[in-house]
């Protein structure tokens, strides 16, 4: 089973959400206190290979040093920016998406604007920001079955609709599962 994963940051380098987009289950985002090992373990269940975009040097490692999870050890790995040089395609995702005309619910936003909305959900309980956080990490996961599919020359696959959103600590989860119905 494959999954697509991309994470965002914040300013101070610490993972603000984690997308994964599995076809088998749909996309799965793990946001603030959902951020953890456990929830990214959970969401990775049963995958063999992770998709990412520039992942060997920026979504991976970032994983590795903020929660311990070592992905590249543990599952099989493709990062497409590689496969898009090979094929001169030069420019981040957003670039090479436009390039091959996938359209994005979020144009317009770019890394930078997803820092500052985290910055604005996070200072100030804006959650019409973090829904386009979470809006803009969804289409970088979703998108990238496309450009895998365009880069083997293949048809892509209609996209899984499900979407979960896990904003809760581990803590919480077990105490949720564990707490007996009144």
């Amino acid at each position: 089973m494959d999954a697509y994963l991309d994470i965002e940051t914040t300013w101070s380098r610490t993972i603000s959400v984690i997308g994964v987009y599995r076809p088998d289950r749909g996309t799965i985002q793990l946001i603030g206190a959902g951020v953890s090992d456990i929830n990214l373990y959970a969401a990775l269940a049963g995958v063999r290979t992770i998709w990412t975009f520039n992942g060997a040097c920026f979504d991976l490692p970032v994983i590795k040093r903020a929660l311990g999870a070592d992905l590249r050890s543990e599952f099989a790995h493709r990062d497409l920016l590689r496969d898009c040089r090979r094929r001169q395609l030069r420019g981040g995702l957003k670039v090479v998406e436009q390039k091959l005309g996938i359209v994005r619910s979020t144009a317009g936003i770019d890394g930078r604007a997803a820092l500052r909305l985290w910055q604005a959900y996070d200072t100030y309980g804006d959650v019409h920001a973090r829904d386009l956080l979470l809006r803009y990490n969804r289409d970088d996961v979703i998108h990238l079955p496309h450009l895998r599919a365009h880069l083997e020359g293949t048809p892509a696959a209609a996209l899984n609709p499900d979407h979960v959103i896990w904003s809760t600590s581990d803590a919480a989860l077990v105490a949720e599962k564990d707490t007996p119905a009144c």
